[in-house]
This record gives structure tokens, sequence and C-alpha cells, in this order.
């Protein structure tokens, strides 16, 4: 497994993952749906949701199969597939200067994507204030691994610091 460790800006409550030398043209994507799941996904690209509109911790983990599903340890959890025709993908924040932004190598071709995010209710609670320090900070954990395209899904969903959570 090849992971990277990255702090991100997430703009618009989003972060990028793009096929390199893709435009990744999400805003048609933005669907009220889409919005609600967290998740916006095209043919080589996605955004992620976020809770907050600052800094995030981003950990890309890149494997070789599907992984089990640890849903207990996170917040949210979604899934999305997207083609990788490069070889590598493009992570980043919303805006981003994508010539800078860091690229992880993958496996060319329909590729899966789970994000899972965690500590949102302190995010949430601090808001701005949340990124001043790593044990407040909004998590998103990012796997990928070769597999079919299928339609995005919602593992698990956070409603809010209400505690209230639907699991699939």
């Amino acid at each position: 497994m090849d992971s990277l460790d990255v702090e991100l800006f997430a703009d618009y409550h989003q972060i990028h993952l793009s096929d390199d030398g893709s435009p990744g043209e999400l805003s048609e994507a933005w669907t009220d749906q889409a919005v609600v799941d967290r998740l916006a996904v095209v043919d080589d690209a996605m955004a992620i949701g976020t809770s907050v509109n600052v800094t995030v911790a981003v950990r890309v983990e890149v494997l070789d199969a599907q992984p089990a599903a640890d849903l207990a340890d996170y917040d949210h959890v979604v899934e999305g597939s997207m083609q990788v025709r490069s070889g590598r993908i493009v992570v980043m924040g919303c805006t981003d200067y994508e010539p800078d932004a860091v690229r992880v190598r993958v496996p060319i071709g329909p590729v899966r994507v789970r994000a899972a995010s965690s500590n949102l209710a302190e995010a949430e609670r601090l808001g701005v204030d949340s990124d001043e320090a790593l044990q407040t900070m909004e998590r998103l954990r990012v796997q990928v691994w070769p597999a079919p395209s299928e339609e995005p899904v919602v593992l698990k969903r956070w409603v809010g610091e209400s505690g209230l959570r639907q699991d699939r």
C-alpha cells in the first residue's frame, strides 16, 4: 500500500480528485443529492464534501483491492468511481493551483474511491478555528483501488452534531 498525508484547504467545503491532465469540471455534478451525500462525481474526477471551509487533514491510500469496511471509526463514508487514464490522480483543495497540487500514482483504468470522514463533531463545533490543531481538524481518509465503475453510494451518513447517523 502506498499512502500520503497532506493538509489541504477545503475551500467551498470540498476536496477534489481528478485524473492528471483532466479539466475535472465538477460544477454540474453538484446536484442537491450530491451535496447531501458529500460526493460529486464525473467521469474522471470527483469532489468530496467537507464539514468545514478550512484546512483538513487528508490521508490518501492506494490499495490493490477493496478494503474491509471499517465504518465504526468514521462519521461519514461514501464511495464513487472514476476513470484514470494517466496513472496519477491530482489531490487538491477546490481553489488550489492545479500545477502545484499533489499527485499520487494509481492504477490506470477505472478505480473506486472510498472517502471516510472523521472528527466531524469537533470540526463543526469549532468551525473556522478547527484547523488550529491536528486534534480538532476534520480528517479525511481517501482509499483508491482498481475496480469496475459503479454508482456512488453512501455507506454511512453524518447528519450533524446530534449524533444521528444512518448506516447502510
